[in-house]
């Protein structure tokens, strides 16, 4: 019925999109006055003002400070209120969950890693509430404090089934009932999601495929994944499998079958962190770092990008050329934009490994996308997860409209 409260077109609809407005500018650009807002909005100063009060009078703004010492008279700024909501997210791997908590306005006010590799026996749910309470802790907060929680694991939760697939060395998180036993333990909303798109989704909002709605975003780290981010949204296919390129047979490598038993494939066997230092050793390069494959291919690799010597530039042209032997595919269907080079393995390299891919992925696909270094290398995992819950979190607490 026409010119009934929250009908598009009304007067409460457009004050709550104007107050939506205002608050991802103050987002987007912290403390401002109520004339640079209007400005940024087009509206008055009499309805900046009367936004400014509504959105203060609902806890969702603060005034902050003057722009004295600026040209001009001094004007008061407003800035959201970080405590007008919170979200969390997990990062999870099978030694550890990373735990965090961030405020509305996306600064990480808690944090907390649970040690689960020596703990075999310990019920996920526990782990997950464990892991949760230690962060909000931190924070200085209580879990009903927290609006939304979003949880980041290798594989997929199958949409169809509720079991995660495509990730064996995860253990106890295979039940049929795992997702029930959360919902039933934890009193927020909570998600789930691949963690190599939540990388992704951290580099569009926060890095280097900002601006960018058709990328690929590579992961070297524990495992050798991909992200497909299609028209500005992750594809992620029918089962939640799209982009387990670590199981994608290549060339170069004996055929890999049975592969979700082995969590092993032909790009994983070729281009993964383990084969980093098996090619190493074949060049005769001495002195191989210790650790996890991970840390053993982040660090060769960043020698290898560093030094002048001819194995290591070997080390480094020829994993160059095992990691454009499985972009080539990806990028003949795909056709993106662009291609996002992440984890350890590969941010190590930097700009010479970039480059090396780059060249050799123009000899061997006819799609030519931009390659670049991924931006975010401070737990992306963990960051896409909070900027994940939080947009979700931002959507409830800034409706006005209500």
């Amino acid at each position: 019925m026409a010119g009934t409260a929250g009908t598009p077109g009304t007067p409460r609809v457009l004050r709550a999109m104007n107050d939506r407005a205002a608050l991802d500018l103050l987002l987007e650009h912290g403390p401002l006055s109520r004339t640079r807002i209007g400005k940024l909005t087009g509206l008055s100063k009499p309805t900046a003002s009367q936004l400014l009060a509504r959105l203060e009078a609902a806890g969702l703004v603060l005034a902050t400070g003057t722009t004295e010492g600026r040209p001009g008279p001094s004007a008061q700024l407003y800035e959201v209120n970080p405590a007008s909501g919170h979200a969390a997210g997990l990062d999870v791997t099978p030694q550890r969950i990373l735990a965090a908590v961030a405020d509305i306005t996306g600064r990480t006010v808690g944090r907390f890693e649970l040690p689960t590799g020596r703990r075999p026996g310990t019920p996920v749910v526990q782990q997950v509430t464990d892991a949760l309470d230690g962060a909000v802790k931190a924070a200085g907060l209580a879990r009903g404090d927290v609006h939304r929680l979003v949880i980041g694991t290798p594989g997929a939760f199958d949409p169809t089934t509720g079991r995660l697939r495509y990730a064996s060395h995860l253990p106890g998180w295979h039940s049929p009932t795992l997702l029930d036993e959360l919902a039933a333990a934890l009193p927020m909303p909570f998600e789930y999601e691949n963690d190599v798109n939540l990388v992704a989704l951290a580099e569009q909002r926060l890095g280097a495929a900002r601006g960018h709605s058709d990328f690929v975003l590579l992961w070297n780290q524990e495992g050798l994944g991909a992200a497909l981010v299609l028209g500005g949204r992750l594809h992620r296919g029918w089962t939640g499998g799209a982009g387990e390129v670590g199981f994608l047979p290549v060339p170069g490598t004996p055929l890999v079958r049975k592969v979700t038993q082995a969590n092993s494939g032909g790009y994983q066997e070729l281009a993964g962190s383990q084969a980093v230092p098996r090619l190493a050793r074949d060049l005769g390069i001495q002195d191989l770092p210790q650790g996890s494959y991970a840390e053993a291919a982040a660090l060769l690799v960043a020698r290898a990008a560093q030094a002048g010597d001819e194995p290591h530039r070997e080390l480094l042209r020829a994993y160059a050329t095992r990691l454009a032997t499985g972009l080539a595919s990806l990028v003949s269907v795909l056709d993106p934009e662009l291609v996002v080079l992440s984890g350890a393995a590969l941010t190590a390299g930097g700009e010479p490994l970039r480059a090396l891919v780059q060249a050799e992925l123009e000899e061997l696909a006819a799609s030519r996308p931009r390659l670049v270094v991924g931006d975010v290398r401070e737990h992306p995992v963990l960051r896409g997860a909070l900027e994940s819950a939080l947009a979700t979190t931002r959507d409830e607490v800034f409706d006005t409209s209500r």
